[in-house]
């Protein structure tokens, strides 16, 4: 399968859509989930064009993984979670249900269970002092 620049990730990249920016560079964007597993759930997308780690070029994915670590101390520092779940899925098989690449930071809580990919819509004013949390850790 080909990349569809029309996903909704490519149209955030492309500033056609709002998203709660935690932080932006050459390399990605750094977004708050809208539809959280838990409190802090982020998204890092590269920018450079891909459907999935499958299609990835290997030198996007060497400059976007240190972001990811960053991204998720920042993520674990900010919301004080007890652990991190870094996903990332390919294909519809396998959960995939934006086809554009990028990596969910989950935050873990001790006893409490996350919610299920793509459940309910978190809060607006929530997800931009998040943000805002997590930015403040970078």
């Amino acid at each position: 399968m080909t990349y569809d620049p029309s996903n909704i990730f490519g149209k955030i990249l492309r500033g056609e859509i709002p998203a709660h920016k935690v932080y932006e560079d050459e390399t990605a964007l750094v977004m708050m989930d809208i539809f959280p597993q838990s409190r802090g759930h982020t998204l890092v997308i590269p920018k450079a064009v891909s459907r999935n780690l499958l299609d990835a070029d290997p030198a996007a994915l060497a400059a976007v993984i240190p972001l990811v670590q960053k991204v998720a101390k920042a993520v674990k520092s900010a919301t004080n979670a007890d652990g991190i779940r870094l996903a990332q899925f390919n294909e519809a098989t396998a959960g995939q249900t934006v086809f554009h690449l990028h990596f969910h930071i989950i935050p873990a809580y001790e006893g409490t269970a996350l919610a299920p990919h793509a459940g309910g819509k978190a809060d607006d004013a929530e997800l931009a002092a998040l943000a805002s949390e997590i930015a403040a850790q970078l």
